[in-house]
């Protein structure tokens, strides 16, 4: 691999041993390095890579997704909030609520390297396909992707998710703690666009004292346990939207609109 081909010349043995201890301290569930993937490679996170058992994996997320929209809705305070404001807090934070829903439910999934057309094979993929009668469309029961097809994930997209789980598992997090999480991610105040600013503001801050009182009373010999849920929350940042429709959604539903699905969700009595 030419990305790695710099490596070679440092052949030191106090280069080795700098590398190895960094390595070793490196903790194991936060998954390789930023562009670094398991060989060492920085080219191996940008492999694009899909679910090995897609059937499976994208069942348990739909259910997760249903068991999370259903969670909001019995929320009353989000019941009292407009319908255009309920949709905007939806919209921007259903992903990591997804997420934290995967975690609480412990739903594991594998992916396996796809095995994606080069830049080269794209152009004349798309030179051909110019040059003939364009298709009356896609076939039945099968999603139509462009011109570019799906855009995979990438080995280190599926990581940054992975090390969340793990991290959320490490902690053992209790249903009140992930409730509480929820409510924390579900009322951001900081979204462009909302009316209720403070009072969705006044929300997120009821939810994380609950969730420290909760740890406090909970968890009296750990001082630092809701540092480290709070950590939970900073990961979730890293964790893209897009991704998530990518990988668990986008083979059951095809092109269909996630914000579109939302709605009819949450308009929906789950």
């Amino acid at each position: 691999c030419r990305c790695c081909a710099g490596s070679r010349r440092h052949s030191s043995i106090l280069y080795n041993i700098l590398r190895s201890e960094e390595r070793a301290a490196w903790p194991a569930w936060q998954g390789p390095r930023r562009g670094q993937a398991g060989g060492g490679c920085p080219c191996g996170s940008r492999r694009r890579v899909a679910l090995k058992s897609p059937q499976v994996a994208c069942k348990a997320a739909s259910a997760v997704l249903v068991k999370t929209l259903r969670f909001v809705q019995n929320v009353p305070c989000f019941q009292e909030l407009p319908l255009d404001e309920q949709l905007l807090l939806v919209r921007s934070c259903w992903a990591p609520l997804l997420v934290l829903g995967l975690a609480q439910e412990r739903v594991h999934f594998e992916t396996v390297e796809s095995a994606e057309p080069s830049m080269l094979q794209r152009i004349l993929t798309t030179r051909r396909q110019g040059e003939q009668t364009p298709p009356r469309g896609p076939a039945p029961g099968r999603p139509h992707h462009g011109p570019g097809g799906p855009h995979l994930p990438s080995a280190g997209e599926i990581q940054a998710i992975k090390g969340f789980l793990a991290k959320c598992w490490s902690l053992d997090i209790s249903t009140k703690e992930y409730a509480y999480l929820k409510g924390t991610v579900l009322f951001n105040p900081d979204l462009p666009g909302l009316q209720c600013t403070q009072y969705i503001e006044g929300l997120q801050r009821e939810a994380q004292q609950a969730l420290n009182e909760h740890v406090r009373l909970i968890h009296r010999g750990d001082e630092a346990r809701f540092a480290k849920l709070n950590v939970v929350l900073s990961l979730l940042r890293s964790i893209n939207a897009n991704v998530i429709a990518e990988l668990f959604f986008r083979p059951i539903i095809g092109a269909v609109n996630m914000d579109d699905m939302l709605l009819e969700m949450l308009c929906a009595k789950l």
